[in-house]
């Protein structure tokens, strides 16, 4: 097989062209900003297949004389490629934080992940209230109590 060969043509034509179709565009897109200043970026997945195939084929005088020998075969070939994008969710970036918000239904975990740091922010935020009306009691009934002893 020489390095002219016309299958390396052909192969070189089809990635070439799913290189043009698939960049990282594709699989982070164009951010979007919200009126509020939220900035919000698309995210993909990509997948790509590709085949291509070719063969030789002798001419009808089977080859036997030198003139014949010396001249290339005839080349029939061709190739095919195909490009999935699906999308996966969107990063949501606020002034605060980055959160990822996923696509797909089955989101209960990771929406519960997601949740998890002000669910516990607002369980201490409970408590520490708890704490300081406990103490406000208390000192309330010190006050009260001596205020009967006088």
């Amino acid at each position: 097989m020489s390095s002219n060969h016309p299958i390396e043509a052909l192969m070189k034509t089809a990635m070439e062209s799913i290189k043009e179709m698939v960049d990282v565009n594709t699989v982070v897109g164009d951010a979007v900003e919200a009126a509020n200043g939220t900035v919000i970026i698309p995210v993909s997945r990509v997948a790509c297949g590709f085949a291509a195939g070719g063969g030789e084929f002798e001419t009808a005088g089977g080859g036997d004389n030198q003139q014949e020998q010396a001249q290339p075969l005839p080349f029939g070939g061709g190739s095919g490629a195909g490009v999935s994008v699906q999308p996966v969710g969107f990063l949501v970036v606020t002034s605060n934080e980055v959160r990822f918000l996923p696509v797909d239904g089955n989101t209960v975990v990771d929406r519960l992940i997601d949740l998890a740091p002000n669910l516990v922010n607002q369980i201490q935020g409970m408590i520490n209230k708890k704490k300081e009306n406990k103490n406000e009691n208390e000192l309330a009934a010190e006050f009260a109590g001596s205020q009967s002893n006088s």
